[in-house]
């Protein structure tokens, strides 16, 4: 695949030993039940962590952030082949695990979210350390300072009426009809 060959040409002998940040973004399949998710999950953790932990790999894997998984609509349905037959989802539980790592871990970890049966969608790419979430802005007030005057609005003054008869509006009517 493409992603393969980008991967390939960016790495050397030396790099085997650099540890690098990387993010893992996946879909849980909607039918996997919620007591499950935490044992998927750990399911990832645990290739990040094994195959971070041994000396060829230059390091130990350590994790950064993650946002657990929730159950969220996507944008546009998604076919996946499974044996013989296509499922459509429409909905899937998003997580995803921010780590620190040497890149045998991404492309193993990679290999192992392309086998897992409950994940039907993910990514894995290399990012920054820092948090690069939007923040929410709190919207400003604007300042009224003691010496400016606040002008109060016109009071509005409401015409009372008095009852109307059916002569008078049939008249009301006609006049506005023959114009």
């Amino acid at each position: 695949m493409a992603d393969d060959a980008v991967m390939e040409i960016n790495e050397t002998d030396t790099d085997a030993a650099v540890l690098r940040i990387y993010e893992v973004g996946y879909h849980i399949t909607p039918s996997a039940k919620e007591e499950d998710l935490e044992k998927i999950v750990a399911s990832i953790r645990s290739v990040i962590e094994s195959a971070g932990g041994g000396p060829s790999s230059g390091g130990k894997a350590s994790f950064i952030a993650e946002g657990a998984p929730s159950l969220t609509k996507l944008a546009y349905p998604i076919m996946v082949r499974v044996g013989d037959k296509s499922i459509e989802y429409d909905r899937g539980y998003f997580g995803w695990i921010k780590f620190e790592s040497a890149i045998a871990v991404a492309r193993s970890l990679e290999a192992s979210l392309k086998q897992n049966q409950n994940i039907f969608r993910s990514i894995v790419f290399r990012t920054v350390r820092e948090d690069t979430r939007a923040k929410m802005k709190a919207p400003q007030l604007r300042e009224v300072k003691r010496t400016d005057t606040i002008h109060k609005a016109p009071r509005r003054v409401e015409e009372s009426s008095a009852p109307i008869s059916e002569e008078q509006l049939e008249k009301a009517i006609q006049d506005i009809t023959a114009e």
